[in-house]
Order: structure tokens, then C-alpha cells, then sequence
């Protein structure tokens, strides 16, 4: 029986903005991290395509840790960690020696994985205070976050959704919300275009980095910036490894990519005074509080970079580059998998694929790893 006034079915929240319809389909009970197959069943990240990937990851843990001279113990925290597979990796992938060092924990909201390294700390939460590198993988676009359309008068109104994913307008952008799309994703007073109100991760982003004490804090997503923000968003939904229409109901992920270099300010910002922390993004996050500092502070930070993961990978020695012929004869075993390594690092690299990601890189108390002069 539905509800005569709305039309809403028992236990339906009804029409609802897209922050709060995703945080629930996707973390809520029974959403759809929640889901025994992991975000694997559904979609591949560049931890799935190439184990390269984690060994990229694991020298770059390693740059991390001669920047901060070989610490006797060097934390390695892998954000939104799915099933572990990334923190599986990068530990295999460790010299014995940092390996011996090297305290790994994973974060994510669902439980531990039968069988896990039992080196590996399962963690639903971030450490509070990590030295080393902090790394998510396409953590911050799963981060909920409203979306707002502009309507036929010019003004830019929370976009309201059902659990069926049909969607109206609601009242006009007011407030933190209305700053933040001002600053970072202007809108012309054009009908219909549309933008996702990025706040959300900027808090996330900031809570996360607050945990880190030294070292480097890198969010790997696909990702736009202000001068190349899309005319209609980019919310869309993925579900067994096709793209589909985002429907709040648990069924398939919910995504959108993240304004990076909104981010990579906030890291840095300082708090206004006599306010708490920015709250952790739900679920797959950091906790509600930062380890680090006073309100109405901010560290010194060294600049935030954001680089394509092409030119990450490439600056971990991931080039794609295909093996010389010569060795088909003289090595004919070893030609075949130096072929499909390079194989592998090309799909890793390639444009108008996941070579295109953006890495967002924050050092903190060390030079940036990555920079050339490193």
C-alpha cells in the first residue's frame, strides 16, 4: 500500500537529495558495499587489471620511507581497501626488509575477508595518527555527495531522488553548499545543467590527511577540475561490470567523479575558529575527528600536486614499453611475459582510460616522492 499523499511505499523515505538517497544504498543496511562479492563483482579499478599496479604503489611506499628515513615502523593505509586486495599486493611486492617494518592496514566498512595476510590489520576506520602513506584508490568518488540542476528561472536547486531513482527539483542551493559550487563548479543560468556539490569529499579529504603525522597522503580517482568541470555531472551507477543508471536502491554502485583540486585546497585550509573538524565522509572513511592540530589552525603543509596516473606511474618506472625483439630469441619464455607486462602497464597508462585517473598527491613533513628533483 502506497502513502496517498506521496505516492511512497512503507518504509520509504520518499524524494530525497542524492548525498543522503546514495549514503544509504551504498553503506545503508544491506547496500551495496555491503554485498558479500565486494566492488569487484562490479566494476575493475587499476588495482584489478595488473598486479603492476601494486607494485608501482609499494615503491612508491618505499620513496615514502627513505623521505623519512627509514622509521622503524612505516605505515602503509589502504583507503576503501575492498576485499584487500591492494594491501595484499603492496606487501608481496615489499623488499623483506621494509616489509619487516612496514605496519599495513585496511580500511573499509564490510568485515575481514576469510584467509587475509594476518599481517594486515582490518580497520573500519583511519588510524589516528599514520606515518607513512595513505593511499585511496578510488575511495573519494564513492564519497555521497548532492547533485543540483539549474532551473528554467536560472537558479541552481537540490536535485531530489526517489529510491527508484525518478528524480524532481527541490528548493534552491543555499548556505556551504551555494559557496562551494560558486567557488569550484560555477554554473551559467542555463536550464538543465547540472553539477555534483563536491563538499562532502573536500571535508573527507581534509579529515584524512589530519591523520597524517609525516609522509605522503594520495587520492587516485577519475577525476575534473574547475576549468574543465562537465555541463551535466557525472553521477552514473555501475553494476556487474556495465555502466547503468545510478538507482538509489542497493543494486549498483553509485559514483560521480571528484573536483580534485577542491580537495587538494581544502587538505590545507584552516578551520574556522572554535568548530570541530570536518565530519569523515559515511562509511569507507575517516573517523569524525582529526588527530592533528587545533581548530582554527592549519598546518604547513608543502603545495599539494595533481598529476595524471600516466605520469605517476611512469615516475614509478611504469612505462608500457614493449620488451626488445632480440630477447624473443634469446629468452623466448621471458619475452612472452615481459610482452604481457607491458601489456598490462599500457592499459594502466593509457589515455581516455585509466592512464587519465588523477592523482592527487599531499606531502606532509617530506618533499614530494614523485617530484623529479626526488
Amino acid at each position: 500500500m502506497t502513502d496517498e499523499t506521496t505516492g511512497a511505499l512503507p518504509g520509504d523515505p520518499g524524494p530525497r537529495g542524492w548525498r543522503a538517497a546514495a549514503g544509504a544504498a551504498l553503506y545503508g543496511p544491506g547496500g551495496f558495499y555491503r554485498r558479500p562479492e565486494g566492488p569487484a563483482g562490479h566494476f575493475r579499478t587499476s588495482v584489478h587489471a595488473s598486479p603492476l599496479f601494486a607494485r608501482a604503489v609499494a615503491r612508491l611506499l618505499c620513496r615514502v620511507d627513505a623521505a623519512l628515513g627509514r622509521p622503524a615502523v612505516l605505515d602503509f593505509v589502504d583507503m576503501a581497501a575492498g576485499r584487500g586486495e591492494l594491501a595484499r599486493g603492496v606487501l608481496a611486492a615489499l623488499p623483506a626488509e621494509v616489509a619487516a617494518r612496514t605496519r599495513v592496514y585496511a580500511v573499509e566498512i564490510t568485515g575481514r575477508p576469510a584467509g587475509l595476510d594476518e599481517r594486515i590489520v582490518w580497520r573500519s576506520e583511519i588510524p589516528e595518527e599514520v606515518t607513512g602513506l595513505l593511499f585511496a584508490n578510488e575511495w573519494l568518488d564513492n564519497v555521497p555527495v548532492d547533485v543540483v540542476e539549474v532551473d528554467a528561472a536560472g537558479v541552481p536547486r537540490l536535485v531530489l531522488v526517489a529510491r527508484d531513482g525518478s528524480e524532481r527539483l527541490g528548493e534552491p542551493v543555499t548556505g556551504a553548499a551555494a559557496d562551494w559550487l560558486a567557488r569550484w563548479w560555477p554554473l551559467p543560468a542555463e536550464e538543465g545543467l547540472r553539477a555534483e556539490i563536491g563538499l562532502p569529499r573536500d571535508e573527507a579529504w581534509a579529515s584524512a590527511v589530519a591523520r597524517l603525522a609525516r609522509g605522503l597522503a594520495v587520492a587516485v580517482d577519475y577525476a575534473h577540475t574547475v576549468d574543465t568541470r562537465p555541463p551535466f555531472g557525472t553521477l552514473t551507477g555501475f553494476r556487474e561490470g556495465r555502466e547503468t543508471a545510478p538507482v538509489p536502491d542497493g543494486s549498483c554502485d553509485i559514483t560521480a567523479h571528484v573536483a580534485l583540486d577542491a580537495c587538494a585546497a581544502a587538505a590545507s585550509a584552516p578551520y574556522p575558529a572554535n568548530t570541530a573538524y570536518p565530519p569523515s565522509a559515511p562509511a569507507r572513511a575517516a573517523s569524525s575527528e582529526a588527530a592533528h592540530g587545533t581548530p582554527g589552525t592549519a598546518r604547513e603543509l608543502p603545495r599539494p600536486r595533481l598529476l595524471t596516473q600516466r605520469a605517476a606511474l611512469r615516475a614509478l618506472d611504469i612505462t608500457g614499453a614493449r620488451p626488445p625483439l632480440a630477447l624473443a630469441s634469446t629468452d623466448p619464455a621471458g619475452y612472452v611475459r615481459a610482452l604481457a607486462s607491458a601489456g598490462e602497464a599500457a592499459e594502466l597508462t593509457a589515455a581516455g582510460g585509466l592512464g587519465d585517473f588523477g592523482w592527487l598527491l599531499q606531502p606532509v613533513g617530506v618533499p614530494d616522492p614523485l617530484s623529479p628533483d626526488a
